[in-house]
């Protein structure tokens, strides 16, 4: 990657941070990145894997998420603090990327009691995608959440999904065709980023293209600390995670 190129991105990733509930324009990031409009939107694609807007929506659901936990502002004052001026477009989107609606998610402490996928459809070509995860030594009890997106944010209902108690191969069956994005995360004894001490593990890979007739080879991903450039993950884990834990021993 172009050291320049990721320093420009860097640039308007931080502006996104710092200033999320401000009513932000592309033209604003672009002059963060000090690259034309044009030239910043294509760039900022190729660094993140994701447009700035898609971008900028993720880091503002990412900080409801942590003030739905943190604090006791109504849904009303987080929707405006995170920069939506509907608070039913705000819960609309929360709902869609998260799982939860933000009440409910507030109410569960963060947890959600399963993962929903995509319903099985018959009669569409379909296969088995294996792969493995590796990940560096790290202290603490870690799971790791696997799943298949249709892009490069780990939100909504993904395609198929597995929890793993630690790096190992593992199996995604009956994925349907199309074009998928791997995401995987790990975080200590499956808690969120923003209460844990240790920073998650993630790693991606795709998209990968499933055809009829075409056979998948197999997936490697290496878990790496996540950067500051990387999307956060929106999507609630946390009882999924121990629900397919306790499935898996049963």
């Amino acid at each position: 990657m172009n050291d320049g190129r990721e320093q420009a991105v860097r640039r308007a990733v931080r502006s996104i941070r710092e200033n999320f509930g401000e009513p932000l324009t592309i033209d604003d990031l672009a002059r963060a990145a000090m690259f034309s409009k044009f030239h910043f939107t294509r760039v900022f694609q190729q660094v993140t894997g994701v447009s700035p807007g898609r971008f900028l929506s993720a880091i503002r659901l990412q900080e409801a998420k942590r003030l739905l936990l943190s604090t006791t502002l109504s849904v009303t004052e987080i929707s405006n603090r995170v920069g939506y001026t509907s608070v039913g477009t705000f819960s609309s989107r929360f709902k869609s990327s998260v799982g939860l609606c933000p009440s409910t998610y507030r109410q569960v402490g963060g947890v959600a009691s399963r993962i929903p996928t995509e319903e099985r459809r018959p009669g569409s070509h379909r296969v088995a995608l294996r792969g493995e995860i590796s990940s560096p030594q790290v202290p603490g009890q870690r799971t790791i959440f696997v799943g298949l997106f249709p892009d490069a944010i780990p939100q909504g209902r993904p395609v198929r999904c597995r929890v793993l108690h630690h790096p190992q191969p593992f199996v995604l069956e009956d994925v349907p065709q199309g074009s998928w994005h791997l995401l995987a995360q790990s975080v200590t004894g499956g808690r969120e980023e923003y209460i844990d001490d240790l920073p998650p593990f993630v790693a991606a890979y795709g998209p990968i293209t499933v055809r009829p007739g075409v056979s998948m080879a197999p997936v490697r991903l290496r878990l790496r600390p996540m950067r500051d450039l990387d999307p956060p993950v929106l999507l609630a884990l946390l009882d999924a995670r121990r629900t397919a834990l306790q499935a898996t021993a049963g």
